[in-house]
């Protein structure tokens, strides 16, 4: 059987699979190569970084409580795994909508489906395969390691800090392979297949 032949379902599955092993294989390498902190220069406007984040988009965390359980990070980790399923149903919708949808809205649908599962798969099983994180079942800490710093921002105004990192840099958030797909693909279809959703 051919590519060609394959039902709309099985591509999606195999679009999705290979989009999460390319994020994990990114992941795994820098693990594998880099000290958590550490920072290469590739060139000016981009930086591979070893970041562990713990908590939500851009490092945001919420509170765990106190006590020996992080209970917002478990509730984190429950919520994500949440979305998955409903973006999962989603794409099954779109799917049997058959010619009605465009195919571009089902791309950009993979690749925020492919990015939530790989950066779920870090707080799953990360906190109980490294070492380091040592922090168990659904506890584990996203890792990124890509940061662009593209221009310097002097005077960024305070609601528009979340774009500037420590050092004022626009874009300053340290990100991952996973973010990008999420990321590109909201802009994508933003921009692209508005009318669709409406």
């Amino acid at each position: 059987m051919t590519l060609a032949k394959l039902s709309t379902g099985h591509k999606v599955a195999i679009w999705t699979i290979v989009l999460v092993l390319l994020d994990q294989l990114v992941k795994m390498l820098v693990h594998a190569n880099m000290e958590v902190g550490e920072k290469i220069e590739v060139f000016s406007w981009f930086n591979l970084c070893y970041v562990e984040n713990p908590g939500f988009a851009f490092g945001m965390q919420l509170g765990s409580g106190g006590g020996s359980v992080d209970w917002g990070k478990i509730a984190l980790s429950l919520f994500r795994l949440a979305m998955i399923g409903a973006l999962g149903y989603g794409i099954n919708y779109l799917i049997k909508k058959g010619s009605e949808v465009p195919k571009g809205v089902l791309v950009g649908a993979v690749l925020i489906f492919a990015g939530a599962i790989g950066n779920m798969v870090d707080c799953l099983f990360y906190g109980l395969f490294i070492e380091a994180q040592g922090t168990g079942f659904l506890t584990g800490k996203v890792i990124d390691m890509v940061h662009l710093p593209l221009f310097k921002w002097e005077s960024c105004p305070s609601w528009l800090n979340f774009l500037v990192g420590g050092d004022g840099y626009f874009f300053g958030a340290v990100f991952n392979v996973a973010d990008a797909y999420i990321s590109c693909a909201v802009v994508y279809l933003l921009i692209f297949h508005y009318k669709f959703f409406k």
